[in-house]
């Protein structure tokens, strides 16, 4: 089965489930040589499926994932708290509502590539087979069963998950 298909049955089957929204960072021109803060504005949405992005026409491999929220000033212990807080900040600039979850840093994957044999991403043709990694120090899994477990769990989520 072609890589293409596989992403098709599994679209088919996630139709009505939700998605989360992508962003892209952009740093605005400057004004009169005063420098702006950067905004995180929408790029559309697509399913999480673990270390993919699933939307209507593309895959995705998962970058970082901030929750948009209003700036605010705080005191960091560590520098990636600053950073991150600056990326929901960003995000709330960019327009998205206070506690929306943004996917950041995402690369579009080539599935033509990974039909040749080049890998893209997480994914690639094992043996002849649409693979995934999904773990950068894991080996490849098929992907038709990856995308089968990450699937039953948007569509049936653990309880107590939100």
């Amino acid at each position: 089965m072609s890589i293409a298909r596989v992403f098709d049955d599994a679209r088919a089957r996630l139709n009505g489930c939700p998605r989360e929204q992508l962003g892209e960072v952009v740093e605005p021109r400057r004004v009169l040589g005063v420098r702006r803060a950067p905004r995180i504005v929408p790029h559309g949405d697509a399913w999480h499926l673990g270390v993919l992005l699933l939307s209507d026409d593309a895959v995705f491999a998962v970058g970082e994932v901030v929750r948009s929220r209003e700036e605010a000033r705080r005191g960091f212990a560590a520098e990636s708290q600053r950073d991150r807080a600056a990326l929901a900040a960003a995000a709330f600039r960019g327009g998205f509502p206070e506690g929306v979850a943004v996917h950041v840093g995402w690369d579009q994957v080539d599935l033509d590539a990974v039909e040749r044999g080049s890998p893209s991403g997480p994914l690639a043709m094992i043996d002849g087979v649409p693979s995934v990694r999904w773990s950068p120090a894991a080996g490849f899994a098929p992907l038709a069963g990856y995308l089968e477990d990450r699937i039953a769990l948007l569509l049936d989520p653990p309880r107590g998950a939100s």
